[in-house]
């Protein structure tokens, strides 16, 4: 049987409304409504609102037709002449209307007139939007419109429209209509967006057209946010969709020294809040044009022509002094901030201690005990360390200012709790809308990880390292001992050798030897001295290192039914749903052997699913290992 779920269809629809040779549904009306703002063809009145219910006029639609052609980036505020009889220049939409004509994608009644108020039918407005496709009256045979309705229907161009070819177009047929547009071949067999946006293919030979890249362009910035920001921006604040860090917020929750971009048309606010302080240590390729800067030993590309002048020799910084990074979207550098003072901490985990040579700002060198710290904000920082009883695996803060950097070492603040079902609460506190959270194991690297992932977990015993609260009293940072799982490695023991027997001679002989599969790689883990009662089948590769294996665990049996399409799930034989890892390894056992395989290949062929899983999800497991037979 097919081990597909209908609650996946969610999923399936938003990939399948990007292909219109293969639409099944239309796309979701959010994400049509943000493809459209995003070209600026349909952006809604001035605070945002669609009216999507409003039936739409005809020179409404044709504003939205020339802002959908070649021609949009042309028209003028004003126009010479009046493009029809009732249409005078002083109309609002005078100059679109003068534009289509020009571009042949509109016609007047048979008086001569335009009837900009009146409303527009599906068939006069499909008939533009043909046009814009390259297609001609003298392209359709028979009387108007059922030439051009039966091309509408055969390029998919009805997905999600309603309203039949005589009836009067709604705002929403209308953005569904255009959205079609945009992922439909004109008659020379190119995409339209494509047509409109030569340069960036966002739509590829699949038809699935690329929205990150589409709003990419759309998208203004960065800048720095100042005391007020918001009298910076080009449309009204109050209006705007704002997200922080990639989750929406309100206008409150945007900081100074935030990095800021924005779209007029999506009326959208995007701030990112990453900052970097430490030792400025080198510019590259040169001080004179630098395109690169490494602080507190990471390098970071400079995005911005303003942060290259300020790390330039022209600028105010020279090798050795502190800085502030601000980093912008793609973790570049967009400006210089201030330094924090002491409010503002970096917290983690040190990873490593070492003595690395510094260049003395004179031609010279000297040698300085450093250590590496892996941060609650997934990134590993380097700072010179005078204080010697500093070791692998301790706790630290580090607080910068002006003049020195301080690498703190910090007691362990145990915390116990439940993370509430929307990750908004831990036991009794807020976690803050930015809260850093990393997991850690022995002296593996941590790793960063996210509320959501932590969502109905139990926090019990020594599962929470160091906690710290900000000014609101809320959870800023969090480290983990070990209870995402996420940081082992899971696989497959295919082979057990383990000896427990008497020697002639007195005593006991004592080894064993597992043979097990991680990622389609064979390894073999033992010991000369114990056993560990293993089987053949699932494990856990625990490791106290990035590359010492400590031991292995066997999984725990869970049948499953069905696996979501989405894969972020599988339903049980018991009718209970599981939540399967991001990296949930896949293998199909034939004839004796594991062979390593995929979900999508389990879940559309006829298997016999079983999950693995290494501990209950409330306490932050997961299915880790899939076996299909």
């Amino acid at each position: 049987m097919k081990h597909r779920l209908l609650s996946g269809l969610l999923a399936l629809v938003l990939v399948l409304s990007l292909a219109p040779g293969a639409l099944a549904a239309p796309p979701a009306e959010g994400e049509a409504a943000q493809v459209l703002a995003a070209l600026d063809i349909m952006v809604g009145d001035e605070t945002g609102n669609l009216a999507l219910e409003r039936t739409i006029t005809r020179a409404e639609f044709t504003k939205m037709t020339v802002a959908a052609s070649t021609s949009r980036d042309t028209v003028g505020d004003t126009v010479s002449v009046k493009p029809y009889p009732d249409v005078p220049q002083t109309h609002w939409a005078a100059p679109y209307i003068k534009a289509a004509v020009d571009l042949n994608l509109v016609q007047g009644d048979l008086y001569g007139n335009f009837n900009p108020d009146q409303k527009i039918t599906l068939a006069e407005g499909v008939t533009m939007v043909l046009r814009l496709l390259g297609y001609t009256d003298s392209d359709f045979t028979g009387l108007w419109p059922a030439g051009q309705m039966a091309q509408y229907r055969a390029l998919d161009l009805d997905q999600g429209v309603s309203c039949g070819q005589s009836e009067n177009m709604t705002r929403r047929d209308a953005l569904y209509l255009f959205y079609n547009l945009m992922v439909t071949k004109n008659k020379s067999g190119v995409y339209h967006l494509n047509v409109l946006e030569p340069t960036l293919n966002l739509v590829n030979a699949a038809g699935e057209l690329d929205r990150v890249a589409l709003i990419n362009s759309a998208m203004e910035g960065p800048v720095v946010a100042s005391a007020d920001w918001q009298s910076d921006l080009p449309f009204r604040a109050a209006t705007a969709t704002v997200y922080r860090n990639g989750k929406a917020v309100g206008l409150s929750s945007v900081q100074v020294q935030d990095v800021l971009y924005w779209s007029k048309s999506m009326r959208t606010v995007w701030a990112y809040s990453d900052k970097v302080t430490g030792t400025l240590e080198a510019v590259s390729p040169s001080a004179s044009a630098p395109t690169s800067v490494t602080v507190a030993g990471k390098a970071y590309a400079i995005e911005t022509t303003s942060a290259a002048y300020e790390l330039s020799d022209l600028g105010g910084y020279t090798v050795g002094d502190q800085v502030t990074l601000l980093l912008g979207r793609n973790g570049g550098v967009a400006a210089l901030g201030q330094a924090p003072g002491e409010s503002t901490l970096i917290y983690g985990v040190i990873t490593k201690v070492e003595n690395l040579p510094y260049d003395d700002g004179n031609n010279g060198t000297y040698t300085a005990r450093t250590v590496t710290v892996a941060a609650t904000d997934g990134s590993a920082y380097r700072y010179q360390c005078g204080e010697k009883s500093l070791e692998e695996g301790d706790l630290v803060q580090v607080i910068t200012d002006d003049s020195e950097v301080q690498v703190k070492r910090l007691s362990t603040a145990r915390l116990t709790g439940k993370v509430s079902a929307d990750a908004a609460k831990l036991g009794g506190y807020e976690l803050a809308d930015d809260v850093q959270i990393i997991d850690t194991y022995e002296a593996r690297t941590p790793m960063r990880i996210y509320p959501d992932r932590l969502a109905g977990v139990e926090l019990s015993g020594d599962m929470v390292r160091y906690y710290a609260l900000n000014g609101d009293g809320e959870i800023s940072h969090l480290i983990l001992n070990d209870v995402t799982g996420d940081l082992h490695q899971y696989g497959i023991i295919t082979d057990v050798d383990e000896i427990n027997m008497s020697l002639p001679t007195g005593g006991f002989q004592i080894s064993s030897s597992y043979t097990y599969d991680v990622g389609g790689q064979e390894l073999v883990f033992g010991s000369a001295s114990a056993i560990y009662s293993l089987k053949t089948g699932p494990c856990q590769i625990k490791m106290d290192s990035d590359t010492n294996v400590e031991r292995l665990y066997n999984l725990t049996e869970r049948k499953l039914d069905s696996i979501s399409t989405s894969g972020n799930f599988a339903v049980g034989a018991d009718r209970q749903q599981y939540a399967l890892s991001e990296q949930v390894a896949v293998y199909v056992y034939e004839k004796g052997e594991y062979l390593l395989s995929s979900l999508s290949r389990v879940t559309e062929g006829d298997y016999a699913l079983t999950g693995w899983y290494d501990k209950s999800e409330s306490a932050g497991g997961r299915i880790r290992v899939i076996v299909a037979q």
